[in-house]
């Protein structure tokens, strides 16, 4: 890390700074011009899961979403990284059924899912977690209808198609990784890789050449045709199902159901942080050194939201509780605060900066 990074959210308690999340920000258009960037934005970090939209690019593209059918729930699902409420399995399922398969035939693992009340609820019943559980289930469930498109394009039965679509060298995740490749301009041959929570390979990006590829699904500019009608089509889909992108309670579901198709958001592992801005034909990258989503990468969006998006004045409350934050102990007390850092909210209300 080359340059000392800006401080970006700070935890209070009472008035006094107690811990501090430092970070970098990329903020850019369609054409790839910078538009406004804090910290190093050319450090190759692993986006995670907050590039998970552009992973199901061929999931539209190539046909396989019209084929089979694929409702607004289940694209959505498709970008998610969903906290394995009911609802999120039953969509996945019928994903799966669409393409003639059933849950074996994910290999993203299982685990618990994320949201305490489904937990709770299959502890309850003595059932463990399967792979629909899995908060990448709906990602993978795309994955296999490309693939089952593809089985029957050439000829062959999808379920032994599909077997091992996780490998960098199967044809569904080549043409997965193409996507991720054309939307960020990023040369994937030549760029660190990694194995991602759910299997599949992750690399390491720019986030400069991420917030470009979320500008690109903001505007569609640079994108081949096909791939910008499915960049609009995710959006979309998100937008008139955004419990479905993550779930009860959750930062990216509750930022969309309030402002609907101006704002793509998706979170990542590790404190990455990702948005497409339509209206303003933005793209955002994100991310918080330390890893932290729900205290710092969260309340950055938050704020980077609240400086470039059209907002009512209930949007705009509804956006500061979301960066400006009370923390409250467990009697109810109001013990300090978590917010946007003066410097980040002085940068981003002050155009472009460095």
């Amino acid at each position: 890390m080359t340059l000392a990074h800006p401080e970006l959210v700070h935890a209070l308690r009472g008035s006094h700074l107690e811990s501090l999340h430092r970070g970098a920000i990329a903020i850019v258009d369609g054409d790839g011009r910078l538009v406004q960037s804090l910290g190093d934005i050319d450090r190759p970090i692993f986006p995670r899961s907050a590039c998970k939209v552009l992973q199901a690019l061929p999931l539209v593209a190539g046909g396989s979403a019209d084929a089979l059918g694929l409702s607004d729930e289940e694209l959505a699902l498709a970008c998610a990284s969903h906290g394995g409420e009911p609802r999120h399995t039953a969509t996945a399922a019928a994903m799966l059924a669409k393409a003639g398969l059933d849950e074996g035939a994910l290999e993203c693992g299982s685990h618990w899912p994320s949201f305490d009340g489904a937990l709770k609820a299959l502890a309850r019943e003595g059932r463990v977690p399967g792979a629909l559980h899995n908060n990448c289930s709906g990602k993978h469930s795309g994955f296999v209808c490309v693939g089952c498109l593809m089985a029957r394009a050439a000829g062959r039965e999808p379920a032994e198609f599909v077997r091992g679509y996780l490998r960098p060298e199967h044809p569904v995740m080549r043409e997965v990784t193409a996507a991720l490749a054309a939307a960020t301009g990023a040369d994937l041959s030549r760029a660190p890789v990694g194995t991602d929570g759910c299997s599949i390979p992750t690399f390491a990006i720019p986030l400069r050449q991420l917030a470009h590829g979320f500008a690109r699904v903001a505007t569609g500019v640079g994108l081949s045709a096909d791939h910008a009608r499915a960049a609009q089509r995710l959006r979309q889909a998100v937008a008139r199902a955004p419990f479905f992108v993550a779930g009860s309670g959750r930062f990216d579901t509750r930022v969309m159901e309030r402002l609907g198709e101006r704002v793509f958001c998706k979170v990542g592992a590790e404190g990455v942080f990702c948005a497409a801005l339509p209206e303003q034909g933005l793209g955002v990258a994100i991310k918080v050194d330390d890893g932290n989503n729900s205290r710092a990468a969260e309340v950055v969006m938050a704020a980077v939201i609240e400086a470039r998006v059209r907002l009512d004045d209930a949007e705009r409350a509804f956006l500061r509780s979301l960066s400006d934050l009370a923390l409250v102990n467990w009697n109810g007390i109001t013990v300090g605060r978590l917010q946007a850092s003066a410097g980040l909210r002085t940068a981003l209300g002050g155009g472009a900066a460095d």
